[in-house]
């Protein structure tokens, strides 16, 4: 897979949820957040099912296979798509653990699946919940995985068949935004990092927008507001892909935005 975009990934056992890291370290801010079962207005909310003790969405990606990528935090390889040119923070790896995969670039939107999880079960019954971090140029709904997550699907099998679905991510602490360096009240652009949902959009409401105004994707996995969200305090609203929401509220930073990391009263529903 070329330019590549990484997936954190979580060892589904019988017991639970096997490799999750603990919650990012110290931030800047902290908002405030309430959650609702609203359902998205551009469309109707993807269903939701269980696979084991696994929470899934939408119908699985079929024909694909896993790769050795290798795709790791260092980039030693190749750059994560949903990452900074500096790459992934500290925090964001602590959060989102060593288990790492990349998905196919033909997926519609898929930098919308920046930092989100996916289940992943091998024709062979190995399984593995992934955070997705990348995504590059390989085979119709393949994926690139790190060693670490080579190492708990393969069983030495060719073709390396699997499907795949998004999944909810285990709890390893709160959501938090990590906000570009450029970012300020005229031009304001952030990474949302360690969702538990996959997420359907992202709207802000703020001196510069009366009314609740949905953010704009970029390739890096980034959600933009080409006007700046003005100075002042500001709501960011979350629509999972079932539908669900959560808003949180922040005060404006005595410092501004500008490489800032906030962090949400909790996480998706």
């Amino acid at each position: 897979m070329r330019a590549r975009h990484v997936v954190a990934v979580v060892v589904c056992t019988l017991a639970g949820f096997v490799g999750c890291s603990s919650d990012p370290a110290a931030s800047s801010s902290s908002g405030g957040a309430s959650s609702s079962g609203a359902a998205s207005s551009s469309g109707g909310p993807v269903g939701t099912g269980i696979e084991g003790d696994v929470v899934t969405y939408g119908a699985p990606h079929e024909g694909g296979e896993f790769h050795l990528g290798p795709v790791d935090w260092e980039e030693t390889q190749w750059h994560n798509g949903c990452a900074p040119g500096t790459k992934y923070s500290s925090a964001a790896r602590a959060a989102e653990g060593q288990l790492l995969a990349g998905l196919w670039q033909g997926i519609p939107d898929v930098t919308n699946y920046c930092d989100a999880c996916i289940y992943v079960k091998t024709a062979k019954g190995k399984s593995a919940v992934l955070r997705v971090v990348t995504y590059g140029d390989t085979t119709p709904n393949s994926i690139d995985v790190s060693p670490q997550a080579f190492s708990i699907l393969d069983t030495g099998e060719y073709p390396r068949s699997m499907t795949w679905q998004f999944a909810k991510c285990p709890d390893t602490g709160k959501m938090f935004y990590e906000f570009q360096t450029g970012a300020s009240e005229w031009w304001t652009s952030f990474w949302l990092r360690n969702a538990r949902s996959p997420i359907a959009k992202v709207e802000v409401q703020s001196p510069n927008h009366a009314d609740w105004t949905p953010l704009e994707r970029s390739g890096d996995g980034t959600l933009n507001d080409a006007k700046g969200f003005g100075k002042g305090a500001f709501s960011l609203r979350i629509t999972t892909l079932d539908g669900k929401t959560m808003i949180d509220k922040f005060e404006w930073p005595a410092a501004g935005l500008a490489g800032q990391t906030l962090t949400s009263a909790g996480n998706t529903p």
